[in-house]
């Protein structure tokens, strides 16, 4: 008769028990009584101490997103690129500073061999070696990834079209990212791409051409308003410079002045020709070499200019 109040007590317990193992807040203390208490993971008496439940699964994100948007994060990996001759879905052996010995030398054989067979066509040799470049220029020139992107496009298209044959590799990665800049309205010279590039003048623009007469691209006359926000940031020159500089290409572009010159001197002049009209100090070599044209192409327009806005002053 002693032993039955016992045993009716431990099945009490542990019914008690699995019930506070099953549900998130148990009602109260199987061993004292006491207020349970919820730390995330774990649920402990708060007299006595005792763990009344554990759960350690987070079912929370495991990743850390700094990206703008963080409304939908997925955990998916990198994303897919078209500045990678695969898109970015190759696996990659990393470097550990933990591995020595004969472990090292395994994971070098290893890494060496898997660059050699990721490449497996000279196709895909050409689009590495092209994209390399793209990426270099674009970094260079502070381009935007769409510029990037867009050149890589364009060189697969080349090489889907076949216009690779007989001409450079850095040529035809050199005319991309001008003809990505012409089609997105992006302001940067041909020689300013030629003085970074590992191509001659001649290459690129041969491979340019080459591009736009076979692949059609939306090319048209390249605004000189395009280049005044970068030419008066680096020139220094304030607002009123430039606003009055615009209002002088549209002047100039009604009156069909610049038609057929280079727009890069025709925005120069105009930059010009606002800082002689307030007085601000800027010299006609200055305004030449932002524009990478020759002092007299930025005089021929600066006198057209002048001819057209003299009558209207006086």
């Amino acid at each position: 008769m002693s032993d039955a109040p016992v045993i009716k007590t431990e099945s009490k317990r542990k019914s008690t028990a699995d019930i506070s193992l099953t549900t998130d807040t148990p009602v109260s203390c199987p061993e004292c009584g006491g207020h349970p208490e919820n730390t995330g993971e774990e649920t402990i008496c708060g007299d006595c101490g005792l763990v009344l439940s554990e759960y350690r699964i987070d079912h929370g994100p495991e990743w850390r997103s700094f990206a703008d948007d963080t409304t939908n994060p997925k955990r998916t990996g990198a994303p897919l690129t078209r500045s990678r001759h695969d898109r970015g879905l190759s696996t990659e052996i990393g470097r550990s500073i933990r591995l020595t010995g004969r472990k090292r030398r395994q994971f070098a054989r290893l890494r060496r061999q898997h660059n050699r067979a990721r490449i497996s066509t000279k196709r895909e040799r050409n689009q590495v070696y092209a994209f390399t470049e793209i990426r270099r220029l674009t970094g260079a020139l502070s381009l935007p990834k769409q510029i990037r992107d867009d050149a890589c496009s364009l060189f697969r298209s080349a090489q889907s079209e076949d216009l690779l044959r007989g001409r450079s590799l850095e040529g035809f990665a050199a005319a991309c990212v001008y003809a990505a800049c012409r089609v997105a309205g992006v302001a940067r010279t041909i020689e300013e791409i030629t003085d970074i590039a590992k191509a001659t003048s001649a290459e690129q623009r041969a491979a340019y051409t080459a591009l736009n007469r076979e692949l059609g691209l939306p090319i048209g006359p390249i605004d000189p308003a395009q280049y005044l926000p970068r030419f008066a940031s680096e020139l220094e020159l304030p607002s009123n410079i430039e606003r009055r500089a615009c209002e002088y290409i549209s002047m100039i572009t009604a009156q069909g002045i610049g038609a057929g010159r280079n727009p890069s001197g025709v925005a120069a002049a105009c930059l010009y020709t606002a800082a002689r009209d307030i007085g601000f100090e800027l010299t006609q070599q200055t305004a030449a070499d932002i524009a990478d044209v020759t002092p007299v192409t930025l005089r021929a327009t600066y006198h057209d200019l002048r001819e057209v806005t003299l009558p209207a002053t006086e």
